[in-house]
């Protein structure tokens, strides 16, 4: 059972925290106690990441790198250690990845994922099934006329589990490290790097 935290406020003005079971929602409730009364809140983190690149090299090519690749990821994600396949078959629509993630501050954090959508090589999409983050991502891409594909990353979640404790910083901290991976995609891609597209 997962807990919310709160605080306990006395007549004299004493603080101290306090946990009880989860509530949907945030308010007011009497304390063990009379003369105090407990204020709960929802600790919750929301947030979204919005990142944008564009790498010298066909869509496919990206898409085959990103996509077909994924255990590979390591390579050109800092904070990726490790990435696992959870069953058989080349990757689709219902494949299903477990990320064993690198964090700031020396924080560990085990991230499972499952793909929604798997249109090749434009839009791979999917939501987060396992681990302290709930919501979407998706990642896009758009071969423009030079040859160039425009690929974005975007993510909306929800921090759950001891990160949502961690504070804005960690959520800077993470958001700044998809820029870098972003920017490490695509020097790992321009230098050859990675699965070839057949011809």
């Amino acid at each position: 059972m997962g807990y919310d935290f709160g605080h306990l406020v006395n007549r004299g003005g004493t603080v101290r925290a306090i946990r009880r079971p989860r509530r949907r929602l945030s308010g007011l409730a009497p304390g063990p106690d009379p003369t105090v009364t407990v204020h709960f809140w929802d600790h919750r983190r929301v947030g979204k990441v919005r990142e944008a690149v564009d790498i010298k090299a066909s869509a496919s090519r990206v898409w085959a790198v990103v996509q077909e690749d994924a255990e590979h990821a390591p390579r050109w994600s800092s904070n990726v250690a490790k990435v696992e396949q959870l069953g058989d078959g080349p990757p689709g629509k219902g494949t299903q990845y477990r990320y064993l993630l690198d964090l700031p501050g020396g924080l560990k954090a085990t991230l499972e994922v499952e793909q929604t959508v798997f249109a090749k090589p434009k839009r791979c999409a999917g939501r987060f099934t396992g681990g302290p983050l709930k919501g979407t991502w998706s990642y896009s891409y758009a071969e423009k006329n030079d040859g160039t594909t425009h690929v974005v990353y975007e993510m909306d979640y929800e921090l759950g589990g001891l990160l949502r404790f961690a504070g804005g910083l960690l959520e800077r901290q993470y958001a700044e490290g998809i820029r870098k991976n972003m920017q490490a995609l695509k020097k790992y891609v321009e230098s050859g790097k990675g699965p070839k597209v057949k011809q």
